[in-house]
């Protein structure tokens, strides 16, 4: 559905012989309202009927007020002291904005930026004006005018008690991400740099028809150039994150020519923190207690030169008796409703790597808990529903809540089986390529049966996995393979 905000609104003067006069910005506002308010009439949508109301109630306060003959002038011209007249309006207006933002829709975005001119306009000093202001502008992508108007809440506060001052910090870190990693694909695809003069629009267009052509390496190119020239002129985040993500969204298919950002770590690295610090909410959420949240390149220092094993739900390790083996590894990741029995299984679970759908070991301490899911929104549900505080001194960003799909890129058509935790796993552990020693324990998928929590016994092994297809995955990078242990490194 698409809002249409109408022109400006003009009223008559209450003197015949003055003609006719420009609205108060108010007034305008209200007009505008109204329009967007008659387009949401029995709109299903949540967000959109939450708009809906909001409007319904702004225009219910301001046609009360101005029933009131004695202080409705204020509100039909452009006097400044109507917020302190009519605070209901005042609040009603601000409702709308906020419920404008959280439509996402970009004609519901334009509204609620004209409602924060109109609020700061009348109230300049207005500490939930330019909050708002602040959630248009970084909704809208314009991170520069975001930060701005961050920066004036925060100037209006004693405390910064809501987290503005580090949304301001990963705003500006976003950006100087952003602008290592355009640098690092112009090394990287050096063909790009002779595109970079060329406007945008043409050399997305370049692009598409290079793509067309089957010149996958010149369409890469053309993508970088464009990325690159926008950046050179200084054009908002929200842009640049999008033509970034183009550039990464365009992958040649396997075994095929072109350029691959997703092949070099450090790109990969450098977009997921852009994107990290761009999506991270600015109030730390409450639900988390002391967990810190962690994306790809913090999980990526603190696995760094260290020797892992992958302790799989088997009965092959139930009676392997390798307990204080596995426990000899610097990190030990378990998966699921894991099991332990320390003469077999060791005692240790450094890492817990999880799908977000069993309720299995989430009190269980460990440093650090993985949890995997293929819908962003029911992924998050379930980790606000489920973390445990103090379980887990961190816990994954959703820049690694489905790493195969996600940073790997590999579509349903390439892979149409849904990944295992396991796979996950250990996708992202050979993708990251920084530790020594990677092996894999008990790994026979299920070929000995299951071994866990004895509340999940009862969970059939689901044939949503392909475990052959992920089997020869990894038997293809096996370096060397016994009946308990795979070593990848």
């Amino acid at each position: 559905m698409q809002f249409t905000i109408g022109r400006s609104t003009r009223r008559k003067s209450a003197s015949a012989g003055e003609g006719r006069a420009e609205a108060s910005a108010l007034a305008e506002r209200m007009a505008d309202c109204a329009v967007v308010g008659g387009q949401l009439v029995g709109n299903a949508d949540p967000a959109r009927a939450g708009l809906g109301e909001a409007v319904r109630a702004l225009l219910a306060a301001y046609a009360e007020a101005l029933t009131d003959p004695t202080r409705s002038g204020v509100l039909l011209a452009d006097d400044n002291r109507w917020p302190k007249e009519h605070p209901a309006v005042f609040e009603g207006l601000l409702r709308v904005g906020q419920a404008a933002v959280d439509t996402g829709v970009p004609e519901a975005l334009e509204l609620a930026r004209r409602v924060t001119d109109t609020v700061l306009g009348a109230r300049e000093g207005s500490r939930a004006g330019w909050r708002l202001r602040a959630r248009v502008l970084e909704a809208l992508g314009d991170d520069r005018g975001a930060v701005e108007a961050h920066g004036r809440y925060l100037a209006l506060c004693t405390i910064d008690d809501v987290g503005t001052g580090a949304r301001i910090t990963a705003l500006r870190e976003s950006r100087e991400q952003l602008e290592k990693c355009v640098a690092e694909l112009l090394r990287a695809c050096p063909g790009a740099a002779r595109h970079t003069a060329a406007p945008p629009t043409e050399s997305r267009a370049a692009a598409g028809r290079a793509r067309d052509a089957g010149d996958l390496a010149g369409a890469a190119e053309h993508l970088i150039a464009a990325s690159a020239a926008m950046l050179a002129a200084d054009r908002p985040l929200g842009e640049l994150s999008e033509a970034l993500t183009a550039v990464f969204d365009h992958r040649p298919p396997a075994g095929s020519e072109g350029f691959d950002p997703l092949a070099d770590p450090r790109l990969v690295e450098m977009y997921s923190t852009h994107r990290r610090l761009l999506a991270r909410e600015s109030t730390p959420d409450p639900l988390l207690g002391d967990t810190s949240v962690i994306g790809l390149s913090d999980f990526r220092n603190l696995i760094t030169g260290r020797s892992v094993c992958l302790v799989a739900n088997s009965q092959r390790v139930a009676t392997s008796g390798m307990g204080k083996e596995i426990d000899d590894y610097d990190l030990v990741v378990r998966f699921n409703s894991f099991r332990v029995d320390a003469p077999n299984t060791g005692r240790r679970t450094d890492i817990h790597a999880t799908i977000h759908k069993h309720n299995f070991n989430w009190d269980v301490p460990v440093d650090t808990r993985l949890v995997f899911g293929g819908k962003q929104g029911a992924w998050l549900q379930s980790v606000r529903r489920r973390l445990v505080p103090g379980a887990q001194r961190h816990v994954n960003d959703r820049s690694l809540r489905w790493p195969v799909r996600e940073i790997g890129r590999v579509t349903e058509e390439e892979w149409p089986s849904i990944p295992t935790s396991g796979f996950n796993m250990l996708w992202l552990l050979d993708f990251l390529d920084v530790n020594p020693r990677l092996d894999l324990i008990g790994f026979d998928f299920y070929a000995s049966g299951a071994y866990r929590l004895q509340g999940a016994m009862k969970l059939p092994i689901t044939s949503v996995h392909e475990y052959r297809r992920e089997r020869e995955w990894i038997m293809e990078r096996a370096r060397h393979a016994d009946e308990m242990r795979i070593a990848l490194r």
